[in-house]
């Protein structure tokens, strides 16, 4: 049986150092057999890799009426953020687990997408985190997931995302 960093690298990804969190707070939580995530942003190597809001149009500046002045970012590269975001998520379990392989349940993915007014293509940019959690986990994989437009998220980050997973001993 392969294990999760197996996976990881078969689906051509490599699990990262847990991302330094930017405020008060800690990188994950576990209760019981339950490991939450606090938000995970897309990082690499400490640095976001997009910043902005995702538009169905991003060549488009006016959006509905709306003159958008920041960085537009299109729905398959916000998608892309969403797996990198979720690749973090699984370093910050990494922090309170000894080992990934324990993880028996990918619970719940909450994905906040920050998007121009009128975006409604929440559900695709997330697939990006969801897929790549299908990949790590085929059979413990299918998840609950909640996927909310906001107007900003942190350090101007288009995707940030947390997960619920359960573990076991």
């Amino acid at each position: 049986m392969l294990t999760v960093v197996q996976r990881l690298a078969n689906a051509g990804r490599e699990l990262p150092k847990p991302a330094t969190p930017l405020a008060a707070y800690v990188p994950a939580v576990r209760t019981g057999s339950l490991v939450f995530t606090a938000g995970q942003l897309p990082l690499v190597d400490g640095a976001l890799l997009a910043r902005g809001v995702v538009a169905d149009m991003p060549d488009d500046a006016v959006v509905d009426g709306w003159v958008i002045d920041q960085n537009l970012i299109d729905v398959e590269f916000a998608a892309e953020c969403a797996a990198v975001a979720a690749l973090n998520a699984i370093a910050a379990i990494g922090t309170v687990i000894d080992d990934l392989d324990k993880i028996v349940r990918v619970v719940k993915l909450t994905g906040y997408v920050a998007a121009v007014p009128g975006f409604t293509s929440h559900p695709q940019v997330l697939n990006g985190a969801s897929e790549l959690i299908g990949e790590v986990w085929p059979s413990a994989g299918a998840h609950a997931r909640s996927a909310v437009g906001v107007a900003s998220l942190p350090l101007n980050s288009p995707v940030e995302l947390e997960l619920i997973v359960e573990v076991v001993d």
